[in-house]
């Protein structure tokens, strides 16, 4: 009875903290595994995967990070200028990622450089096929709910963690859908972990807006699949591991 009292309260007390302001900036760590990310690519060699975790030594884990602007109507995810303290060494040039969701004209606008080129997938929303669960937990000081969805081209189970008390559909990456905002995406048990470390109650101005001139081979959504499907089928056939070229 105590706990049900405390949870309520905290329930309470979250919802009333974002009443009234659906609008604002999501800051995101993203960190990477690689021993967990190659390990999942279970068509290559048991040699071959340990040959390239040995690659990685102390570095396995990769943090870099990403901004969500939202408000009720719209989402644009991006990212950060912010550097990753892992990057010292290595290039830490930023390949473009621009990910815009228009939940009132029910349309997508993403930029993506992938494979050595720029694409432009323009398309209505297509809601992923989402199944939400019972379980709850805190993240970055809200309750979230859980659900999850697979990426059967990728093969990865992804575990979203969303707000209701924050009554929008969008999320990180390209992942939205949910009668909340997405706050943490965990991909195939801890491959790659999307956290929201802070979240910023603010009126937005110009930051939805996407660039004026977009340069980029425009397609469809079921275009861009189809690009991925043929990568991942090439990589497979060479044994060779898929997640240089696109994002995991």
């Amino acid at each position: 009875m105590k706990n049900t009292i405390i949870l309520i309260s905290f329930l309470f007390s979250s919802f009333m903290s974002f009443a009234q302001q659906n609008e604002g900036i999501v800051y995101y760590t993203r960190t990477s595994r690689w021993t967990k990310m190659i390990e999942t690519v279970d068509y290559m060699s048991k040699q071959e995967r340990e040959k390239m975790a040995y690659m990685f030594g102390n570095k396995d884990d990769w943090k870099s990070y990403n901004i969500l602007y939202f408000n009720e109507k719209e989402a644009k995810y991006v990212n950060s200028e912010q550097k990753s303290e892992e990057s010292e060494g290595y290039s830490d040039r930023k390949s473009e990622y621009i990910i815009k969701r228009n939940f009132e004209k029910n349309s997508t606008t993403d930029i993506i450089e992938m494979l050595g080129r720029v694409y432009i997938v323009e398309d209505s929303l297509i809601t992923p096929n989402w199944k939400i669960l019972n379980d709850i937990k805190d993240v970055a000081g809200h309750i979230c709910m859980k659900a999850m969805v697979e990426d059967t081209l990728k093969k990865q189970k992804i575990v979203a963690w969303f707000a209701q008390d924050i009554p929008v559909n969008a999320g990180p990456e390209r992942l939205y859908g949910l009668p909340g905002l997405i706050l943490e995406l965990d991909i195939n048990n801890g491959a790659v972990i999307i956290e929201a470390t802070k979240i910023e109650n603010k009126k937005l101005v110009q930051e939805l807006e996407l660039p004026k001139k977009m340069k980029g081979k425009k397609v469809n959504e079921a275009g861009y699949q189809d690009i991925i499907r043929k990568h991942m089928a090439d990589m497979k056939k060479a044994e060779e591991y898929p997640f240089w070229g696109i994002r995991y």
